[in-house]
């Protein structure tokens, strides 16, 4: 692998800037996932192939007990306990259950209604080829701190991938944790950095209405449950509005509402399901309390029984001011100061939050727009791609990352 060097803040050199022979090898790899995309916990390919780039690098990557997904460490001597934390990159390796609409796209997915729809693919490349430079780094003694990667399965399916590799142990001995999502927002050679909240909780609620059913003739000698329902739906997001601090965005909102089956029958059965979205961590926490009690007091003024199911998803990432700062150094060490720009809290899931309840931490918005480009192109859409430069502008601000840590030794 050939590395050049550029130089950083204050006058420090900062190695590992990406030749174009392993540019072009990460984009072939990028491409590969992109045409073989796999569904949360069933990532095997994906994993297997991870697992083999890492193993010709020289290392030992370990796949998680869950049978998808790998944690691999870079500059831990075998046997021996490192001096400083370990700086933990973090990928998602899981692709969504939607078709690839990709027109004239060599790369486009091969396998029906699955797409890379959200990045994923690149946010694997980025940290597989921050490996591979760091590996090169370690066998020339010019690593100065441990690393570990961990590659999460998982990270779409709720309450997301990342508690089963907290529970596999993958935080044990970890300072720091750093991902990158992408951001079809943003050019490619940019970045989105915030302080604090960067993303939402999102929690998903199901509610069961029941009653007694009768004639539509006679609807007060029974529980008129349709018009339950709809009270339900339409005055629990008002009351809740009510009940906490507006600026915390405690959002509930319906995507399914089902009742009857006949117009002159009053239904004996009902269903709600939707999401729970907040931007605040402590409001989060109070969410289902407080939406349990709103229910509840709509459902029995109405005369109906209600059954909640409330599941939780995931907190808000919440930035740690040092790790923000940190990813900020690297960047402007790498791309200069115009590369960083400012973003707003989105109302998006990101289960990298479960990490940031154990460890310090930041996320960071991945510009991954063509620059010039017109379209605008949205997550979670069957026609998303990604400038690949986002690529190496990612593996470099990782690898910038590790040499400015303040947790590195000084001599």
């Amino acid at each position: 692998m050939s590395l050049e060097s550029e130089a950083g803040l204050s006058g420090d050199v900062l190695p590992g800037v990406l030749s174009e022979s392993l540019h072009a090898e990460l984009v072939a790899f990028r491409r590969d996932l992109h045409m073989h995309p796999e569904l949360g916990n069933q990532e095997f390919r994906t994993t297997a192939a991870i697992k083999a780039r890492l193993e010709q690098a020289g290392l030992r990557p370990r796949v998680l007990s869950t049978g998808t997904g790998l944690v691999c460490d870079i500059g831990i001597t075998e046997g021996k306990r490192p001096t400083v934390p370990l700086l933990a990159l973090r990928a998602d390796i899981d692709a969504l259950p939607i078709p690839d609409t990709k027109a004239d796209c060599p790369y486009r997915s091969t396998v029906p209604d699955r797409a890379h729809a959200c990045g994923h693919d690149v946010h694997t490349t980025v940290v597989l080829g921050t490996g591979l430079v760091l590996a090169d780094l370690c066998a020339k003694g010019l690593l100065p701190r441990p690393v570990r990667l961990i590659f999460q399965p998982a990270e779409e399916v709720l309450p997301g991938g990342a508690l089963d590799v907290i529970e596999n142990g993958a935080l044990n001995g970890v300072g720091r944790i750093l991902a990158v999502h992408c951001d079809p927002r943003v050019d490619a050679g940019r970045i989105g950095l915030r302080h604090g909240p960067i993303t939402s909780a999102c929690d998903r609620l199901e509610i069961a209405l029941d009653g007694p059913g009768g004639h539509t003739a006679r609807p007060h000698l029974t529980t008129d449950l349709v018009t339950a329902a709809a009270r339900v739906a339409v005055d629990v997001p008002a009351v809740i509005a009510r009940r906490v601090d507006t600026r915390v965005g405690l959002a509930v909102t319906w995507g399914r509402i089902e009742s009857g089956h006949a117009p002159n029958v009053i239904p004996q059965h009902a269903e709600l399901s939707g999401t729970v979205r907040c931007l605040d961590l402590e409001a989060w926490r109070q969410a289902p309390d407080i939406l349990h009690a709103a229910i509840d007091e709509i459902a029995s003024l109405h005369r109906a029984k209600s059954e909640i199911n409330y599941m939780r998803g995931v907190p808000p990432v919440v930035n740690d001011r040092e790790s923000t700062e940190l990813l900020r150094r690297a960047m402007v060490a790498r791309r200069g100061m115009q590369s960083v720009e400012s973003t707003e809290q989105s109302l998006g899931g990101e289960d990298f939050s479960w990490y940031l309840e154990h460890v310090p931490g930041a996320l960071a918005r991945l510009g991954v727009r063509r620059p010039g480009e017109r379209t605008v192109r949205d997550l979670h859409q069957g026609d998303f791609d990604a400038d690949e430069h986002a690529i190496t502008v990612g593996v470099e601000m990782f690898t910038a990352a590790v040499f400015l840590d303040p947790d590195v030794p000084r001599s």
